[in-house]
């Protein structure tokens, strides 16, 4: 008995502590409440997948470092449940570790299971084999969708319940997303899509999680839901309930790219912008998307076309280095939102419209009042005269007044550091020459010369219904007899594909014929080359390459992915041709590559698969590479320079760094020849840049894939290439510049590498931007070289305020600084 009275005082004791540390986490039509506290809260996204798990604790930290609250991130349900009923949650897909890393930090979570994504990933985080399940119908009233989906996200609820992970279990997870931009592309479902959505909205409160539910880009989402905004600028945004909350789950800070796509860009003055305008108009929670991108390792690419580097343009960039002056332009911004939480959540609301697109919103409480003036038009600046005072509000600009007198912050005037990336050469050795080359073919002779398959049917099919994604590469195989006097063994004749696969590389009996590729946009295209086909019975062998399943669009799991149908052979004979149509034929298809299945990628793969030291090829398409090579020197993120090479796959140590295709050039076309211009509305095609150059030259090596002493690299060549000037190198700070107003306070800093010079440094009327500034008639008494070199010189960082006491006396009307150190 005495045991019993223990066992069950442990179970009330244990009850009253977990509820004791929960998190009370509610909301009204105003804010989130969070313990009875009305908030203003800012969040950013980072995928786990996308880094690796050693990279963590530094993108949180450095995300707190620069005013986050929160982290929100996706949960990747194809890379989860690869295969039915098998699950994957180690490495960079522990999730549970990814969170508490999180919690480690003293920061908030957004999880949003989906478990449809988007997010530019492969299939939009649906598993091929839900696709092949039959009877299936995705994202409406269907059985078997909404029993995998269920399962699923019962599964990660379930985890993260076990784990304590929710606030009311005490844990970091404030708020859970189910579906995701359905809205977007709910027309085409009718009246199956409403009521998925429906069950979507009961089923996750079946969960029993105990925070906020919320439906992203969803108008008519289903009380209790919270629907929220994603885009370039939510400040118009109104949630369909009056009891929820202005949410902003994605303001997108940049965009993605990909192959053949320039460089994106968005300007730190119009980011801040769209954040500034959206809680001077009642948001209460904004998340940027992306705070930190990442890499797409593996084939976890979406698009299709989505490149390997997903860096966005985020304020940590792809391998967690601030991206300035975005992330330091933002942190000030956040530092004064924060500042007004109580006036922002409480205060009485007053908006005036002054014309000309200018405005002011006071919020007043009895305590403060905290102030907003913007101007949103395009190329006006304005003087704006309030209370009294007249305050210079420059175009497409907000100024912020905690305390309606001084303006703290203007999104227009970038006063953060703008921090110069360069690549460095590694320093353990001397590349390119050090590294020695061995090659292999990739045998092909079974599929190209033999027509050897594992699967056989009289149709031809869907790609992703045969690879079930388990490779990028599916051969398709048919044989064709023709007697000696057919037109097509006769004359001049032609083989034609239609293909949807992205690539197509075709043999015909053996021989190499000739390759073609999609371009961004549009998937579906027609090959057509001159064959020269023998009487008798004669092999078409067809490998076609994914480059990522689509990922967004109503209905795209529908779209057919590989060789369609028809497959012709075309006779020309004078103005008439004679087409056979090959669709209906016995065809042989064969997933994936041979070197893939001999794990030639590994670096203890069998010593039977010989590698050749002798005459190393170049531009011979289907070519392993391999060599050793010693890590960078030093701490600084890695990357592999693959220029030279056509388009393939990469690995290190075993560790897949994803698809390379350095030799797709970005198109010269897409790029602005005006200078780019923060003010006016943003598009992903606004202010691109690179053009000409390949879409992606560099490919990160996450420090946590290396190994002291010798490590190995392993390139399949798909298209040909020249692997002589591969070379890795470091990313790290070259410059670093301030440029920035008497009154300012400001820092420079290399992290965590010393400042060896000042290059630059005048206070007055300097002109120029970083790596050209200039000084003019207006410069100050003292040398702002000397001053510099001996307040910075050999630190890592210095801080500083800008003044004539510290500067001297400069005879200018408006006084600033600018300054170019050299790390």
């Amino acid at each position: 008995m005495e045991f019993f009275k223990s066992f069950f005082a442990a179970i009330i004791i244990s009850f009253f502590l977990f509820h004791a540390n929960a998190t009370n986490v509610t909301h009204d039509g105003r804010s989130l409440i969070i313990d009875g506290v009305h908030r203003v809260l800012i969040s950013g996204s980072i995928h786990y997948p996308r880094s690796t798990a050693q990279m963590w604790p530094d993108l949180i930290r450095k995300a707190k470092e620069g005013g986050l609250d929160t982290i929100e991130t996706y949960v990747f349900w194809n890379a989860h449940e690869p295969i039915r009923r098998q699950y994957d949650f180690s490495a960079n897909l522990d999730l549970i570790r990814f969170i508490k890393t999180i919690q480690d930090e003293g920061l908030y979570a957004v999880l949003r299971i989906g478990p449809y994504v988007c997010a530019e990933w492969n299939y939009g985080g649906f598993p091929v084999w839900l696709h092949n399940l039959p009877g299936v119908s995705f994202r409406t009233k269907n059985d078997v969708f909404m029993n995998e989906m269920q399962n699923f996200t019962t599964l990660i609820v379930d985890m993260i319940k076990n784990e304590n992970l929710f606030a009311s279990q005490g844990g970091p997870i404030i708020l859970a997303q189910i579906e995701n931009e359905f809205g977007n592309v709910m027309g085409p479902y009718g009246a199956g899509g409403k009521e998925y959505i429906q069950w979507c909205s009961n089923m996750a409160e079946s969960l029993g999680v105990g925070v906020p539910w919320i439906m992203c880009q969803q108008q008519d989402a289903p009380k209790p839901m919270i629907n929220t905004c994603n885009g370039f600028y939510c400040d118009e945004f109104k949630p369909n309930n009056p009891s929820s909350p202005k949410m902003w789950t994605e303001n997108w800070t940049g965009w993605f790219k990909s192959w053949g796509g320039a460089d994106p860009y968005r300007t730190a003055e119009d980011l801040a912008y769209s954040v500034a305008r959206f809680y001077q108009k009642g948001g209460t929670f904004q998340n940027y998307y992306m705070y930190h991108g990442g890499t797409n390792f593996g084939r976890t690419s979406g698009g299709p076309y989505i490149t390997t580097t997903y860096d966005y343009n985020a304020p940590l960039d792809e391998y967690g280095n601030p991206n300035q002056p975005k992330w330091g332009h933002l942190k000030q911004l956040h530092e004064v939102l924060h500042s007004m939480e109580y006036t922002l959540t409480h205060g009485d609301v007053t908006n005036t419209d002054l014309g000309n697109s200018v405005s002011t919103t006071v919020y007043s409480t009895k305590e403060k009042s905290s102030c907003f003036l913007s101007n949103a038009h395009n190329q006006t600046d304005a003087v704006v005269k309030f209370g009294g005072i007249d305050y210079y509000v420059p175009a497409w600009s907000v100024s912020i007044l905690p305390d309606c007198k001084d303006e703290a912050y203007n999104t227009a005037k970038v006063y953060a550091q703008t921090s110069v990336l360069v690549k460095k050469p590694n320093k353990a050795e001397d590349e390119p020459n050090s590294l020695e080359w061995v090659w292999r073919p990739e045998n092909i002779e079974k599929m190209a010369v033999q027509g050897k398959g594992d699967h056989h049917a009289n149709r031809i099919i869907d790609q992703k219904a045969m690879a079930n994604d388990a490779s990028d590469y599916l051969w398709y195989m048919t044989r064709v007899e023709l007697p000696e006097d057919d037109p097509i063994v006769a004359g001049k004749a032609t083989l034609r594909v239609t293909d949807s696969g992205h690539v197509l590389h075709a043999y015909v009996n053996g021989e190499y014929i000739g390759s073609q590729w999609a371009q961004y946009g549009s998937q579906k295209y027609v090959f057509e080359k001159e064959v020269k086909l023998n009487p008798g019975k004669n092999l078409i062998s067809l490998l076609s390459a994914t480059v990522g399943l689509q990922n967004y669009g109503p209905m795209f799991d529908l779209n057919v992915t590989g060789v369609l149908s028809p497959v012709e052979l075309v006779a020309h004979k004078g103005n008439g041709k004679v087409v056979k149509d090959l669709s209906s034929h016995k065809w042989s298809y064969k997933v994936g590559l041979d070197g893939v299945a001999n794990k030639l990628y590994e670096t203890d793969c069998p010593s039977k698969l010989k590698w050749s030291a002798d005459s190393l090829p170049v531009d011979r398409n289907m070519t392993w590479y391999k060599t050793t090579f010693k890590a960078p020197l030093g701490n600084a993120p890695v990357v592999v320079d693959l220029l030279g090479l056509g388009k393939g796959h990469a690995w290190v140590n075993g560790h897949s760094l994803g698809r390379y295709w350095p030799s797709y050039i970005a198109d010269e076309h897409t790029c602005q020849t005006a200078a780019c211009d923060y003010r006016g509305a943003y598009s992903d095609k606004k202010c691109a840049s690179k053009c000409g150059e390949p879409t992606q030259r560099w490919y990160h090596v996450p420090r946590s894939f290396l190994k002291d002493g010798e490590n190995t690299l392993v390139l399949f060549e798909e298209f040909g290439g020249n692997p002589s000037g591969v070379q890795f190198q470091t990313v790290e700070i070259g410059t670093a510049c301030v440029n920035a107003h008497e009154g300012k306070k400001v820092e420079l800093s290399c992290h965590n590498r010393p400042i060896s010079r000042i290059n630059f440094a005048s206070f007055g009327d300097p002109q120029g931007v970083c790596g050209s500034f200039k000084k003019t008639e207006c410069e100050s008494t003292e040398d702002a070289v000397s001053i510099l070199e001996k307040e910075c010189v050999g630190k890592e960082s210095c801080s500083f305020e800008i003044s004539e006491d510290k500067f001297g006396k400069a005879y200018c009307a408006i006084k600033r600084l600018a300054v170019e150190a050299v790390c």
